[in-house]
C-alpha cells in the first residue's frame, strides 16, 4: 500500500514538472484511482503538493506571497467588500477580475441571471466561472505561477488590448497614501496595468489590513481608481486616506437582507 502511494506521488511530480498544475480529474485519470484516493495522496504531502480551486500544484520554494497561506485571512472582510462590488455589475458588462483571495469572493457573488463576459488570468478565479452558464470566460494563459495561482500573462496581453473591457475589479497586497498600489508578485504587474489602461471603470477590492502596506512590486498610483472599496478601517487609516474622499467606500456589514455600504464623509 505504501509503496503504491509512493510511486503514484512520484507519477504525480512527474506530470506536474514543466505544467505547474493539473486538475484534479486529470490526476486521478493518470494514475487510475478516485478523486478521493489523490486528495488524500497530497494531504498527506503538503511539502510537495497543494491544492487550490480544483487543481493540483507543485510545491517549491517560493517565498513571500503564498495564496494557500494567505487565502482564509480576512475572509469575512473580503466577502463584505466583493459583496459590495457585485452590486454594481450589470447585464452584459465584459468584467476583468484579478487575481488574488479577495476576488474569488466576487465571483461567487456574482448577481444570479446576469449574462456577463468574465475576463481573468487565475484559475481559483476560471474554475468556478467555468461551470456558471451565464458567463462568456476569457482566461488569459501563460507560464503558471503555483504560489498565486496565476498565470505569467504575455502574449495574452495583446487579447486583453483588443477587448472591451467596462469594469476591472483589481486586488492588491498593499496600499499606501503616498506610495501607491502594489502586490508581491512582479509577474501580476503588466495584466494590472493593461486591464488598467484598458477598462470604463476602475475598482481596488481589499481589506482593511491592506491599508498602509506596500509590497515589493508597484503597479498603479491611488489616482487611477474609481474607487476603493474596503472594510471598516482603522481611524488613523482613515485619516492617512482622507485625500481619497468620495473614492474611498466603506463595504459595511448586512442590513435588512443586503449588504450595506457608505462612502466616506469627511
Amino acid at each position: 500500500m505504501a509503496e503504491r502511494k509512493r510511486e503514484r506521488l512520484r507519477r504525480l511530480s512527474g506530470a506536474l514538472y514543466g505544467r505547474g498544475a493539473l486538475h484534479l480529474s486529470e490526476a486521478a485519470a493518470l494514475l487510475d484511482v478516485s478523486a478521493m484516493t489523490v486528495r488524500r495522496d497530497i494531504a498527506a504531502a503538503r511539502e510537495r503538493f497543494s491544492y487550490l480551486g480544483g487543481y493540483i500544484v507543485a510545491g517549491g520554494a517560493e517565498g513571500g506571497y503564498r495564496l494557500a497561506s494567505e487565502q482564509d485571512r480576512h475572509a469575512a472582510a473580503k466577502a463584505l467588500v466583493c459583496a459590495h462590488a457585485a452590486r454594481s455589475i450589470e447585464d452584459g458588462d465584459t468584467i476583468f477580475i484579478d487575481c488574488g483571495t479577495t476576488t474569488p469572493h466576487l465571483v461567487h457573488r456574482l448577481p444570479a441571471g446576469r449574462k456577463v463576459t468574465i475576463v481573468c488570468y487565475a484559475l481559483n478565479i476560471a474554475e468556478p466561472l467555468a461551470a456558471n452558464p451565464d458567463v462568456q470566460l476569457i482566461l488569459l494563459g501563460g507560464l503558471y505561477n503555483a504560489s498565486s495561482a496565476s498565470f505569467a500573462v504575455d502574449d495574452g496581453l495583446r487579447t486583453l488590448a483588443r477587448l472591451g473591457v467596462n469594469k476591472a475589479f483589481l486586488s492588491a497586497g498593499g496600499v499606501h497614501p503616498t506610495r501607491g498600489v502594489s502586490c508581491s508578485n512582479f509577474h501580476e504587474v503588466a495584466v494590472k496595468q493593461a486591464a488598467l489602461d484598458i477598462a470604463l471603470e476602475k475598482h481596488l477590492l481589499v481589506d482593511a489590513s491592506k491599508l498602509g502596506q506596500v509590497k515589493s512590486a508597484h503597479f498603479a498610483s491611488l489616482d487611477r481608481f474609481d474607487s476603493i472599496v474596503t472594510s471598516a478601517p482603522s481611524p488613523e487609516m482613515m485619516r492617512q486616506f482622507a485625500g481619497l474622499d468620495e473614492r474611498l467606500v466603506i463595504a459595511r456589514g448586512e442590513q435588512s437582507g443586503g449588504a450595506d455600504s457608505s462612502r466616506r464623509r469627511n
